[in-house]
Protein backbone atom coordinates (compact mmCIF):
# COMPACT_ATOMS: atom_id res chain seq x y z
CA UNK A 1 0.00 0.00 0.00
CA UNK A 2 1.44 3.44 -0.87
CA UNK A 3 0.25 6.38 1.15
CA UNK A 4 0.44 9.72 0.83
CA UNK A 5 -0.04 12.85 3.16
CA UNK A 6 -2.68 15.80 2.06
CA UNK A 7 -2.23 18.66 3.54
CA UNK A 8 -6.01 20.55 3.32
CA UNK A 9 -5.78 24.38 3.02
CA UNK A 10 -3.05 25.21 5.75
CA UNK A 11 -3.46 29.11 4.98
CA UNK A 12 -2.60 32.16 6.10
CA UNK A 13 -6.51 33.48 6.70
CA UNK A 14 -7.05 30.55 9.02
CA UNK A 15 -4.56 32.04 11.81
CA UNK A 16 -4.38 35.06 14.29
CA UNK A 17 -4.86 37.99 12.38
CA UNK A 18 -6.14 36.12 9.16
CA UNK A 19 -9.74 37.15 8.00
CA UNK A 20 -11.12 33.01 9.39
CA UNK A 21 -8.97 32.16 12.34
CA UNK A 22 -9.91 28.65 13.70
CA UNK A 23 -9.64 27.64 16.96
CA UNK A 24 -6.13 26.08 17.45
CA UNK A 25 -4.54 26.52 14.02
CA UNK A 26 -1.34 27.42 15.22
CA UNK A 27 -1.06 23.64 16.96
CA UNK A 28 -2.41 22.07 14.07
CA UNK A 29 -0.42 23.00 12.32
CA UNK A 30 2.54 22.32 14.08
CA UNK A 31 1.30 18.70 14.28
CA UNK A 32 0.94 18.38 10.56
CA UNK A 33 4.31 19.81 10.55
CA UNK A 34 5.60 16.94 12.78
CA UNK A 35 3.58 14.45 10.09
CA UNK A 36 4.97 16.66 6.86
CA UNK A 37 8.53 15.91 8.22
CA UNK A 38 8.19 12.12 8.38
CA UNK A 39 6.91 12.11 4.58
CA UNK A 40 9.48 14.15 3.44
CA UNK A 41 12.23 12.14 5.84
CA UNK A 42 11.32 8.96 4.02
CA UNK A 43 10.90 10.50 1.09
CA UNK A 44 7.06 9.66 0.71
CA UNK A 45 4.80 11.89 -1.42
CA UNK A 46 2.99 14.76 0.15
CA UNK A 47 0.26 16.52 -1.89
CA UNK A 48 -0.64 20.66 -0.59
CA UNK A 49 -4.41 21.85 -1.07
CA UNK A 50 -4.98 25.51 -1.54
CA UNK A 51 -8.52 26.44 -1.25
CA UNK A 52 -8.67 29.51 -3.56
CA UNK A 53 -12.09 31.40 -3.04
CA UNK A 54 -14.19 31.82 -6.24
CA UNK A 55 -17.59 33.00 -4.62
CA UNK A 56 -18.22 36.58 -5.24
CA UNK A 57 -19.38 36.91 -1.70
CA UNK A 58 -16.15 35.49 -0.39
CA UNK A 59 -14.39 37.24 2.34
CA UNK A 60 -11.53 34.81 2.82
CA UNK A 61 -8.74 32.78 1.01
CA UNK A 62 -9.18 35.28 -1.69
CA UNK A 63 -7.01 35.21 -5.13
CA UNK A 64 -4.30 36.89 -4.93
CA UNK A 65 -3.65 37.60 -1.19
CA UNK A 66 -1.72 37.14 1.88
CA UNK A 67 -4.51 35.19 3.81
CA UNK A 68 -4.65 32.21 0.63
CA UNK A 69 -0.57 31.49 1.23
CA UNK A 70 0.23 28.10 2.36
CA UNK A 71 1.12 29.09 6.20
CA UNK A 72 5.27 28.98 6.53
CA UNK A 73 4.84 26.15 9.25
CA UNK A 74 3.97 23.69 6.12
CA UNK A 75 5.44 25.63 3.58
CA UNK A 76 5.79 23.82 0.37
CA UNK A 77 9.24 22.36 -0.78
CA UNK A 78 10.25 23.06 -4.19
CA UNK A 79 8.99 20.08 -6.51
CA UNK A 80 5.80 19.42 -3.74
CA UNK A 81 2.99 19.06 -5.49
CA UNK A 82 0.43 21.67 -4.76
CA UNK A 83 -3.29 21.64 -6.14
CA UNK A 84 -5.77 24.46 -5.96
CA UNK A 85 -9.09 23.94 -5.71
CA UNK A 86 -12.39 26.05 -5.50
CA UNK A 87 -14.41 23.89 -3.38
CA UNK A 88 -14.62 22.11 0.21
CA UNK A 89 -13.72 18.99 -1.85
CA UNK A 90 -10.09 18.73 -2.84
CA UNK A 91 -11.08 16.05 -5.54
CA UNK A 92 -14.14 18.47 -7.27
CA UNK A 93 -12.88 20.19 -10.49
CA UNK A 94 -9.14 19.33 -9.62
CA UNK A 95 -6.81 16.65 -10.94
CA UNK A 96 -5.66 15.42 -7.60
CA UNK A 97 -7.28 11.56 -8.35
CA UNK A 98 -5.86 11.36 -11.52
CA UNK A 99 -2.68 11.93 -9.49
CA UNK A 100 -3.03 9.75 -6.95
CA UNK A 101 -3.65 7.43 -9.82
CA UNK A 102 -0.45 7.91 -11.35
CA UNK A 103 1.49 6.90 -8.45
CA UNK A 104 -0.87 4.34 -7.29
CA UNK A 105 -1.61 5.52 -4.26
CA UNK A 106 -4.03 3.31 -1.76
CA UNK A 107 -3.85 5.72 1.23
CA UNK A 108 -4.45 9.15 1.96
CA UNK A 109 -3.16 10.34 5.70
CA UNK A 110 -5.27 13.70 6.25
CA UNK A 111 -4.80 16.31 8.06
CA UNK A 112 -5.93 20.24 7.78
CA UNK A 113 -8.54 23.01 8.09
CA UNK A 114 -11.71 23.14 8.63
CA UNK A 115 -12.59 19.66 9.58
CA UNK A 116 -16.30 20.63 9.61
CA UNK A 117 -15.89 21.35 5.91
CA UNK A 118 -13.06 20.63 3.77
CA UNK A 119 -11.32 18.11 5.13
CA UNK A 120 -14.87 16.19 6.10
CA UNK A 121 -15.75 16.57 2.70
CA UNK A 122 -12.28 15.56 0.98
CA UNK A 123 -12.51 12.32 3.38
CA UNK A 124 -15.87 11.59 2.26
CA UNK A 125 -15.32 11.58 -1.13
CA UNK A 126 -11.86 10.06 -0.89
CA UNK A 127 -13.70 7.22 0.69
CA UNK A 128 -16.08 7.24 -2.11
CA UNK A 129 -13.23 6.61 -4.92
CA UNK A 130 -11.98 3.35 -2.70
CA UNK A 131 -9.06 5.06 -0.88
CA UNK A 132 -8.12 4.09 3.02
CA UNK A 133 -8.28 7.24 4.95
CA UNK A 134 -6.42 7.89 8.24
CA UNK A 135 -7.09 12.02 10.00
CA UNK A 136 -4.44 13.29 12.48
CA UNK A 137 -7.28 14.60 14.38
CA UNK A 138 -4.58 17.20 16.41
CA UNK A 139 -2.92 18.04 13.30
CA UNK A 140 -7.27 19.52 12.19
CA UNK A 141 -8.23 22.66 13.00
CA UNK A 142 -11.89 23.90 12.78
CA UNK A 143 -14.47 26.85 14.08
CA UNK A 144 -17.44 27.55 16.48
CA UNK A 145 -20.63 26.93 14.79
CA UNK A 146 -24.23 28.10 15.31
CA UNK A 147 -27.59 26.92 15.04
CA UNK A 148 -31.13 27.69 15.36
CA UNK A 149 -29.52 29.75 17.91
CA UNK A 150 -27.69 27.40 19.56
CA UNK A 151 -23.66 28.71 19.84
CA UNK A 152 -21.64 24.86 19.45
CA UNK A 153 -17.85 25.54 20.55
CA UNK A 154 -15.02 24.92 17.81
CA UNK A 155 -13.88 22.01 20.43
CA UNK A 156 -17.55 20.02 20.11
CA UNK A 157 -17.83 20.98 16.00
CA UNK A 158 -14.57 19.17 15.78
CA UNK A 159 -15.10 16.23 18.05
CA UNK A 160 -18.50 15.48 16.35
CA UNK A 161 -17.41 15.75 12.82
CA UNK A 162 -14.38 13.55 13.60
CA UNK A 163 -16.66 11.19 15.40
CA UNK A 164 -18.81 11.05 12.35
CA UNK A 165 -15.87 10.27 10.08
CA UNK A 166 -15.06 7.12 12.21
CA UNK A 167 -15.22 3.93 11.61
CA UNK A 168 -16.43 3.85 8.30
CA UNK A 169 -14.96 6.61 6.52
CA UNK A 170 -11.47 7.03 8.03
CA UNK A 171 -9.16 6.21 10.79
CA UNK A 172 -8.82 8.30 13.44
CA UNK A 173 -4.99 8.76 15.21
CA UNK A 174 -3.42 11.22 16.90
CA UNK A 175 0.47 12.69 15.00
CA UNK A 176 2.37 11.10 17.74
CA UNK A 177 0.57 7.72 17.70
CA UNK A 178 0.55 7.39 13.54
CA UNK A 179 4.20 8.35 13.50
CA UNK A 180 5.53 5.60 16.40
CA UNK A 181 3.21 3.37 14.39
CA UNK A 182 5.05 4.49 10.77
CA UNK A 183 8.26 3.92 12.79
CA UNK A 184 7.52 0.61 14.27
CA UNK A 185 6.20 -0.59 10.39
CA UNK A 186 9.56 0.68 9.26
CA UNK A 187 7.17 2.90 6.48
Amino acid sequence: MKTLLLLIDIQNDYFPNGNMELNGSIEASLQAAKALKSFRDRGLPVVHIQHVSSRPEATFLLPDTQGVEIHENVKPLPGETIIRKNYPNSFRDTDLLEHMKAQNISELTICGMMTHMCVDSTVRAAFDHGFRCTVLSDACATRGLKYDNIEIPAEHVHAAFLAALSPVFATLSTVEYFLDHMNQAGS
